[in-house]
């Protein structure tokens, strides 16, 4: 029996600046630093944006640490008993452990579940391999119970959490820095939740993954095209992008099967993508990120936004980067007349870079009915958050649409291979330019 899921708790990312990935998610994704944790060995920062929760882990024998722990403390106060809490001999990190990665790397999804020590027990039991066991960690508000087991994909492991027996703001061994966070939200960036987490993975390995998930978690399969194959995923073979997607999600009543009042369907939190090249097509970003990140691992998260075009206007205007679809793909027949049923302007998402789509999961008798009655899926990826070209993320606004846009996952994907292309040439440029000075 698999053990369920009550929710994602948070992301944990793995960096050597944490001044930088702060600044960025504080100044240019308007996230909030609500809590922190600061040891002799460690610094762990979390970030808030409305369930969206990031926790950015930084080794304090990084090359200039210490420096870099004073600007980040100048520009967001930090408690001065911080320092103070310390728990365990597991790992430097609490809540996680070291990937040990030679470069910045998204690592940990953790999730709450019901009871830990349970959880711990029937994992085992299905062969499951755990990086720490079930371990208590505990302040004035309560304890909390954790363990971290190691996935099938690359450096990612999962945190399993149960906070049932604790009233605080976040963990214990945190500060909480900002408690009155929810009343400074920027609401010209409505994000609210993770909507979607996508791993690239070697090729051929994307039913392992599955498997994995399934036997484990209970994960079901989520299918991106109403027509796409079971076992061959949602493949896109042309143009230059040899890609295999294939969804899965967890499901906060599997357990039990219990159907939520609302839409007559249950309702999952976050979906997970596998992403694997295909060779007719040459290289593509997926075995771009394998090669820069070593191993298989998160190339991006989805950010759900109530309103993408007010998200990316003030993410634009602070510094934030998206990739550029190609200018044919707001010309292409029917899509301006699309857009305009959609209730938005052509020129206003051409200028972020916005993509939308009707989503393929919808009755097909609706697509010639009222654009009332139509769903719309709209989305933009941000350029990389790590120097190497292993990490962004995503904007997504779903406007009754669960599924992914086939129109969208196609141009998104063909704007990250313009840019990595684009970074590529520039590179070699630069390389030539250089043994010619010598």
């Amino acid at each position: 029996m698999a053990v369920f899921l009550s929710r994602l708790h948070h992301v944990s990312l793995h960096v050597s600046n944490a001044e930088k990935i702060a600044n960025d998610l504080v100044t240019k994704f308007k996230f909030n630093l609500f809590a922190s944790r600061l040891t002799d060995r460690s610094r762990q920062l979390a970030f808030r944006k409305g369930a969206a929760v990031f926790v950015v882990n930084e080794k304090r024998s990084s090359v200039g640490l210490n420096e870099r722990l004073l600007c980040v403390t100048d520009k967001y106060p930090i408690d001065p008993h911080v320092g103070k809490y310390s728990h365990g001999n597991y790992s430097a990190f609490l809540y996680d452990v070291s990937p040990q990665h030679p470069v910045d790397t998204v690592s940990n999804v953790c999730f709450e579940v019901d009871d830990v020590e349970r959880s711990f027990k029937v994992l085992r039991h299905l062969g499951c391999s755990f990086l720490v066991p079930p371990t208590t960690a505990e302040d004035e508000n309560g304890a909390v119970t954790y363990s971290v087991v190691r996935s099938v994909v690359g450096n990612v492991c999962h945190t399993l959490i149960d906070k049932t027996k604790y009233e605080g703001t976040f963990l214990p061994g945190f500060v909480v820095t900002d408690k009155d966070w929810s009343t400074k939200e920027d609401m010209s960036c409505p994000v609210t939740h993770f909507d979607h987490i996508t791993y690239a993975c070697p090729r051929e390995t994307t039913h392992q993954v599955m498997r994995w998930y399934e036997k484990l978690f209970g994960f079901q399969r989520f299918f991106i095209d109403s027509n796409e194959d079971v076992d061959e995923g949602f493949v896109i073979n042309q143009e230059g992008i040899g890609l295999r997607l294939t969804a899965m999600e967890y499901w906060k009543c599997s357990k039990a099967g219990i159907s939520l009042p609302f839409l007559g369907k249950k309702e999952s939190d976050c979906k997970f993508v596998i992403a694997e090249s295909l060779p007719e097509q040459g290289k593509n970003q997926v075995d771009t990120f394998l090669e820069q990140h070593g191993a298989p691992g998160i190339q991006h998260i989805g950010l759900y936004t109530k309103d993408i075009v007010s998200t990316a206007h003030a993410m634009a205007v602070s510094g934030v980067q998206f990739f550029s679809p190609p200018p044919a793909y707001y010309t292409e027949v029917g899509k301006q007349q699309e857009i305009e049923e959609a209730g938005h302007n052509p020129q206003m998402l051409a200028q972020h870079g916005i993509l939308l789509d009707t989503d393929l999961h919808q009755d097909p008798s609706s697509l010639s009915t009222s654009s009332q009655n139509r769903r719309y899926l709209l989305q933009v990826f941000t350029q990389p958050l790590f120097t190497e070209d292993t990490f962004f993320l995503e904007l997504i606004e779903r406007r009754g649409a669960t599924g992914f846009g086939e129109g969208n996952i196609r141009a998104l994907w063909r704007s990250v291979q313009a840019y990595m292309e684009n970074e590529t040439r520039v590179s070699q440029e630069e390389g030539s330019q250089k043994t010619a000075q010598c």
